[in-house]
C-alpha cells in the first residue's frame, strides 16, 4: 500500500514514526497474502483493514501505554494479531504474549513477528485456560463467547494491573459487572463503528 495513503488513513487514530509505518506496511502485505488462503479477517478491503484493524489497535495502544513503558502484555484470542502486534510495534520495551489456539493463525503471527524482527513478542499456541502467568496489561478484542472469555481474561491480570477491552457499546454493561475491578468510562474509538475501549484496573 502507498505510504501516503496509509498515513492519511491512520491520521484519525495515531501518528507513527517512519519505522513503525514501515513495520505496519510489511504487516499489511503479509495479512493480505495470508488472508487469501487462511481466513484471518472477514475484512477484505485493504483500506478498511488499515482503519478497522491497525488504526483501532494503535489508537488503543496510544491510550493504554506511555512512551517507554516496560510492562508485560497478554493479548487474549489474538487471531490476526489485533491489538497485540500493533501494541508490540508501538511499545518496543513491553513484553507481549499473543494467545492464539488456532494453529494456522499462530503460524501467521509467528511469521509476522519474524518478518518485523519483533524481539518483544511471542505466541502461545494453546488455549488461554491453560496459560500459566499473568500480566500488567491484558487486552481482548471482539471474541466468540465473550462472557466466558472475559472471565478467563480478567483472571490473567496482575493485582494493580489493567484490562483493556475493545468491545461494542452493548457489551460494556456486562463487562463492568466483573468483580474486583474499577472501571473507567468507555472511550469511543474513532471510525464510526460504535466500538469503545473499556479499561478496568484490578484491585
Amino acid at each position: 500500500m502507498d505510504m501516503g495513503v496509509m498515513v492519511r488513513l491512520l491520521r484519525p487514530y495515531v501518528e507513527l514514526s517512519c519505522e513503525q509505518l514501515a513495520s505496519t506496511s510489511t504487516y499489511i502485505d503479509l495479512l493480505l497474502k495470508w488472508n487469501a488462503r487462511v481466513n484471518l479477517t472477514a475484512v477484505r478491503d485493504p483500506e478498511e483493514i488499515v482503519t478497522r484493524h491497525f488504526g483501532e489497535s494503535f489508537f488503543v495502544a496510544g491510550h493504554l501505554l506511555r512512551p517507554g513503558w516496560r510492562g508485560s502484555v497478554i493479548d487474549v484470542g489474538s487471531g490476526a494479531g489485533f491489538p497485540g502486534l500493533p501494541i508490540a510495534i508501538w511499545a518496543p520495551d513491553a513484553e507481549v504474549t499473543l494467545i492464539e489456539s488456532n494453529g494456522k493463525k499462530a503460524a501467521f503471527l509467528n511469521e509476522v513477528i519474524f518478518a518485523l524482527g519483533l524481539k518483544n513478542a511471542r505466541v502461545w499456541n494453546r488455549r488461554a485456560e491453560v496459560f500459566e502467568g499473568n500480566a500488567d496489561l491484558v487486552t481482548m478484542r471482539a471474541v466468540e463467547k465473550f462472557e466466558a472469555a472475559l472471565e478467563m481474561a480478567t483472571g490473567l491480570v496482575k493485582p494493580g494491573g489493567r484490562i483493556g477491552l475493545m468491545v461494542g457499546s452493548s457489551q460494556v454493561v456486562f463487562a463492568r459487572r466483573a468483580e474486583g475491578f474499577v472501571w473507567q468510562e468507555p472511550i469511543l474509538i474513532p471510525g464510526g463503528h460504535s466500538r469503545v475501549l473499556l479499561v478496568g484496573t484490578r484491585l
